[in-house]
C-alpha cells in the first residue's frame, strides 16, 4: 500500500525498511532468506529471523512460504504488497543504491518541507519476468525471451544469456550476449513480453563482453566558444578540475553518459551558452558512440 504524507506507520524507521526490503527482495527475487537481512542490515540471524516471522504474522499474513528446495522464503500466490507499491522501480533503486538504505524506496513519505524531486515515469515491468532474468544473470545461463522494439514492434523470439542490469538515468536495461546478433546488446526491461523460460549454462558471461569491461574516461570541457569568465562558472557548476571533469565509466557505457548530460557529440547548438559544455576527447571515444 502506498504512503503519504499523513501516514503514521505503526513500526519503527528501522523496522519499517526491514519489512520494506522483505517484501521487496521475496516479490522480485522469488527466494528470501535470514542471510539476506543478516548481510543487508548487520543484524544476527536470530533477529533476522525474527523480523520475517513478525513480517508474515503482522504485516502480510498470507504474503510469503516457506519451500524446503529454495532453502528459502518466497511469494505466495495470494500475495499482495503491504508495505511497497510492488512497482518493479522500488526492487531497482534497491539494487542501484548499494545498500545505502535512505534511498531504498523513493516511495517512503519523509516529510521534508521546501524541497521537490522530479521523478521519471513508472515503467512496466512485472515480476514474473524480472526474476528469471536476475536469476539467468546470477547463473550464467541461457533465456528464451519474446522482446519487441521499435524496429520489431511484433513479438521475436530471442535467445539472450543476461550478466548485468543497467540503469541508464532514464531507464532500465540488462546487458546480455544475444545468439540472434552474436554478441552482446542492451535490453530495455519494459519491452519484455511474456515469461522468460530459463535453459542451461551458457559461455557467454560478462567475462566475454570486451565492450563493457573496457575502461574509459570521458573528459567534459566548457565550450570554448563561451567567454573566459563564462568558462569559470561552467567549471565551478561542474566542479572541474584546471578546466576539466573526468568522468571514469565502461565504455558501453559512455553514450548514456553524454545523454545524461545533453551532449551531442557530433553537433554544436548555435548558442553557445545552451550548450555550455562538451566532450574534449571526442576522438578517443568515438569507438563507443552510438551510429
Amino acid at each position: 500500500m502506498a504512503s503519504n504524507n499523513d501516514t503514521k506507520w505503526p513500526f519503527r524507521w528501522d523496522l519499517l525498511l526491514r519489512y520494506r526490503f522483505i517484501e521487496t527482495l521475496a516479490l522480485w527475487e522469488g527466494r528470501l532468506t535470514t542471510r539476506h537481512l543478516c548481510d543487508t542490515f548487520g543484524i544476527g540471524r536470530q533477529q533476522a529471523s525474527k523480523d520475517i516471522n513478525n513480517y508474515i504474522r503482522e504485516v502480510g499474513p498470507g504474503n510469503l512460504e516457506y519451500d524446503k528446495f529454495l532453502k528459502g522464503y518466497k511469494p505466495s500466490g495470494a500475495f499482495a504488497p503491504r508495505v511497497t507499491q510492488g512497482l518493479a522501480d522500488e526492487y531497482l533503486d534497491l539494487m542501484a543504491s548499494n545498500n545505502e538504505l535512505m534511498n531504498m524506496f523513493e516511495s517512503l513519505s519523509l516529510n521534508v518541507a521546501n524541497v521537490e524531486v522530479l521523478l521519471m515515469p513508472v515503467r512496466d515491468v512485472k515480476p514474473e519476468v524480472l526474476r528469471p532474468i536476475m536469476q539467468a544473470a546470477r547463473q550464467q545461463r541461457r533465456l528464451d525471451v519474446d522482446y519487441v522494439s521499435l524496429n520489431h514492434p511484433d513479438r521475436e523470439g530471442r535467445i539472450i544469456v543476461p550478466h548485468t542490469l543497467v540503469y541508464s538515468g532514464l531507464r532500465w536495461h540488462v546487458r546480455a550476449w544475444c545468439e540472434k546478433n552474436s554478441g552482446y546488446r542492451d535490453f530495455v526491461l519494459s519491452r519484455f513480453r511474456g515469461i522468460p523460460e530459463i535453459m542451461d549454462e551458457s559461455a557467454h558471461g560478462a567475462d566475454g563482453d570486451a565492450e563493457w569491461n573496457t575502461r574509459v574516461v570521458v573528459r567534459i570541457a566548457p565550450d570554448p566558444r563561451l567567454s573566459r569568465e563564462q568558462r569559470e562558472v561552467v567549471e565551478v557548476d561542474y566542479g572541474m578540475e584546471k578546466g576539466v571533469l573526468e568522468i571514469a565509466t565502461r565504455a558501453r557505457l559512455v553514450p548514456y553518459v553524454l545523454q545524461l548530460l545533453h551532449i551531442e557529440p557530433d553537433t554544436l547548438t548555435e548558442d553557445a551558452t545552451a550548450q555550455q559544455i562538451v566532450v574534449e576527447n571526442r576522438t578517443e571515444l568515438a569507438p563507443w558512440l552510438f551510429g
